[in-house]
Formats: structure tokens, C-alpha cells, sequence
């Protein structure tokens, strides 16, 4: 039996048992956005960590800087707000700065 019968055996059982009935986004359309935004020759390296549960450092900052600006909407002791925006400010600034390197890395 080649190996292509022996993938296709093994995934009609696998639908026949219901394993792939409650997948995330079942029924909608694949958003490939992301995929075809990453420059070429980094795909299989993001592919390989997000399957991993390894973010990129650009996620990474995006989250740490959404979890800041809750902090400061569920703070109201001005000292502690202040700690907060000028951390939040370091974070968005090195993501910015994060961003145009990734830029001039893809026009060079």
C-alpha cells in the first residue's frame, strides 16, 4: 500500500471516529492573510512556532501592551497610572521600532 492510501486510510478513520468534528473554525473560511503577509523565507519558522505554542516577538509585545492598557483602564492611583503608561510607552516604542527593522529587512 503506498504511503499517500495509507494518509488517506488513516484520515477517514479519524473522521469516522468524530476527531476532527469540534476543530477550531470549523465551517469557515481559512484566513491565509497572515500566512502570505510573512515574508517567504520566514513562513516555515513561524509555522513551526505558532504549531509549537511559541509566539513571535512581535505577538508577544502586542500582548504584553493589550494586557498594559487594561491595567491602566482598571487603575486609578495616579503614581501607579504613570508606571504603567511609561512602561506601555517603552513597549509600544520597541515594537515600533521592531516593526521598521522588519520592514527594511524585507525591502533590502
Amino acid at each position: 500500500m503506498s504511503f499517500q492510501k495509507i494518509v488517506e486510510a488513516l484520515i477517514k478513520e479519524a473522521q469516522e471516529r468524530g476527531d476532527f468534528d469540534n476543530l477550531k473554525g470549523k465551517g469557515q473560511p481559512l484566513d491565509l492573510d497572515a500566512y502570505f503577509e510573512t515574508p517567504e523565507d520566514m513562513r516555515l519558522a513561524y509555522s513551526a512556532l505558532k504549531n509549537a505554542g511559541i509566539v513571535s516577538p512581535e505577538v508577544e509585545l502586542l500582548q504584553e501592551i493589550a494586557a498594559l492598557k487594561e491595567r491602566l483602564a482598571a487603575t486609578f492611583e495616579e503614581v501607579q497610572r504613570n508606571k504603567i503608561k511609561r512602561t506601555l510607552h517603552d513597549k509600544q516604542l520597541e515594537f515600533n521600532i521592531l516593526m521598521d527593522r522588519q520592514k527594511k529587512n524585507r525591502k533590502a
